[in-house]
């Protein structure tokens, strides 16, 4: 049985005690997988001479902006990117979220991909436990046939949005439970087709298009470390287990016919302009959006203020910043101590940027200051 075959319950439980040496009801929460790794792995900088520069979309809606805009916007950007040196651009899957455009991630891919010409174009992530695998390798495979060698394909079991929407997605509640499952399905509908086979994904058959597993806990890090996937950590709004992520992952990797070796990518908020004043002025919509999130209301990405804290209260800020613990903010100085200090501590491979600001301007001003930082 290849690593492709597609497996039934009984085989998934069979196979996660056996290649993962933990109980079901350990893989189910994420807990027990594998073993932890010394903070040794975390000691050897990559330098701001090898790290790989990516960013993270979400087509946010402005305020006295269309959500039509908000598509174009990111288009936009995307094509800045690819001018600045950027690897990838992601965007992700989000529901029911009113400043948010890229629920349906495989068409604002295909929008992003049309506009440009080099830079990779994917999802950062689907969340797999919304979709059936099969479907989502269709999706996928025709933006492969359209775009030849830059579609990734990032993969999250979160279900990105609010427990109400769920029931509109038709999501079955214990979809989380088969992810692993899941992904070894969809792999395989991306893989050649086997003799015998009755059902073909097309297009998306022979694609192969490039998976990676993306999460917030040690769950989704034990999930890429043994099937030998890339590994993204989304420490740009979920921080917490970023160190104890990256370590298990480094540590129990399993090499695979598309890894060799580990390569983690890690999200990071990154608000550059010429000085550090007007940094921490455009960082207040974002922070902004995240009081908003602490509250409940849904808003549209609001033009920046002069004071922060005539917008949130001591407890939302709280909250806020502990979201945001991963934000460098400031003139190119700044960002350059930010990233170097980011790398050394976490020798990622690839930083997924977020710079989100209400400015579209402004924010292609951010990206290129970035670029011209680590690349140069």
């Amino acid at each position: 049985m290849t690593h492709r075959t597609i497996y039934d319950g009984a085989e998934w439980q069979r196979w996660t005690r056996l290649s993962l040496n933990t109980p079901p009801s350990a893989a189910r929460g994420g807990l027990g997988i594998g073993r932890a790794a010394p903070m040794s792995w975390l000691s050897k900088t990559k330098g701001l001479d090898v790290a790989e520069l990516s960013i993270l979309e979400l087509g946010r809606v402005r305020q006295g902006f269309t959500r039509a805009d908000a598509l174009n916007d990111a288009r936009r950007v995307a094509q800045h990117a690819e001018q600045y040196g950027y690897k990838r651009f992601w965007v992700a899957e989000h529901h029911n979220m009113a400043a948010v455009t890229t629920a349906a991630t495989s068409l604002v891919v295909s929008h992003i991909a049309a506009g440009t010409k080099t830079i990779r174009v994917g999802a950062g992530g689907i969340m797999l436990p919304n979709h059936a695998p099969y479907i989502i390798a269709e999706q996928f495979g025709t933006l492969e046939a359209l775009y030849p060698g830059r579609i990734d394909l990032g993969l999250g079991r979160a279900p990105g949005t609010d427990q109400m929407t769920l029931r509109a997605l038709r999501r079955d509640v214990n979809s989380a439970d088969r992810f692993p499952q899941d992904v070894l399905e969809l792999q395989a509908w991306l893989g050649p087709v086997e003799d015998g086979q009755k059902i073909e994904a097309v297009p998306g058959s022979n694609s192969n298009v490039p998976l990676w597993i993306l999460g917030s806990s040690l769950f989704g890090a034990q999930v890429a470390a043994a099937y030998g996937m890339p590994y993204g950590f989304a420490s740009h709004f979920a921080p917490q287990a970023l160190d104890d992520a990256l370590a298990t992952y480094r540590a129990n990797f399993q090499p695979s016919t598309q890894l060799e070796k580990p390569y983690a990518l890690i999200g990071v908020n990154i608000i550059a302009a010429e000085t550090t004043e007007e940094a921490k002025y455009l960082a207040t919509s974002q922070q902004m959006s995240f009081a908003n999130l602490v509250r409940g209301e849904r808003k549209l990405t609001q033009p920046p203020i002069d004071d922060i804290d005539t917008y949130w209260t001591p407890e939302e800020k709280l909250r806020a910043q502990h979201m945001l613990n991963f934000s460098i903010i400031g003139d190119r100085d700044e960002i350059k101590r930010g990233v170097d200090a980011l790398l050394e501590r976490t020798n990622a491979d690839e930083l997924m940027i977020v710079s989100d600001m209400y400015d579209v301007d402004k924010r292609l001003r951010s990206f290129e200051i970035i670029a011209d930082v680590v690349k140069n």
